[in-house]
């Protein structure tokens, strides 16, 4: 028998995880990563650039942005700044040629974690990737040399919440 939503038996939990949004403007995007954030504990989203919710996102954020801790603002930069003061880890998702395999990239609980992903069709940006501690990607054995944002942050969430549990 097939499970649902009521009869589950996932024990709830919140990572120390802030997922800062750089200019993902897609509704349909902004709408699945609150639903991950939900799924996979998320503290907090905070979305950054010419962001606005409207009625596209609940289609696919199924109610989720009624319970996630979320912001919007102007400036990732000014965001990732006021994490970095005050003790988070700098994490971008994004394949440099310094970048670090999300598989083999060691999470640690002793500070919190601020997963930065970047533009749709962009990327991470260099100013934010020179702030950044650290940076990793998705391994990808195909011709293509990137993913959807969403799948990509989907990925990434999943390893990290599997490291920090």
């Amino acid at each position: 028998m097939q499970l649902t939503h009521y009869n589950t038996n996932f024990k709830k939990q919140i990572f120390p995880i802030t997922l800062i949004c750089n200019n993902v403007t897609n509704a349909p995007n902004i709408g699945s990563l609150f639903r991950i954030c939900d799924a996979f504990g998320v503290e907090k989203l905070i979305l950054c650039g010419n962001v606005s919710l409207g009625r596209k996102i609940t289609k696919t954020s199924r109610a989720t942005e009624k319970v996630i801790d979320f912001e919007i603002c102007d400036s990732a930069l000014n965001s990732i700044e006021t994490l970095k003061n005050t003790g988070y880890q700098i994490i971008s998702l994004e394949i440099t040629a310094s970048s670090k395999p999300v598989h083999s990239f060691r999470f640690t609980k002793e500070k919190p974690i601020a997963l930065i992903i970047g533009d749709e069709n962009f990327g991470v940006s260099d100013a934010i990737l020179k702030n950044s501690d650290a940076i990793i990607h998705i391994d990808m054995f195909g011709q293509n040399s990137s993913m959807n944002v969403v799948q990509a942050t989907n990925i990434a969430l999943y390893e990290m919440t599997k490291q920090l549990l």
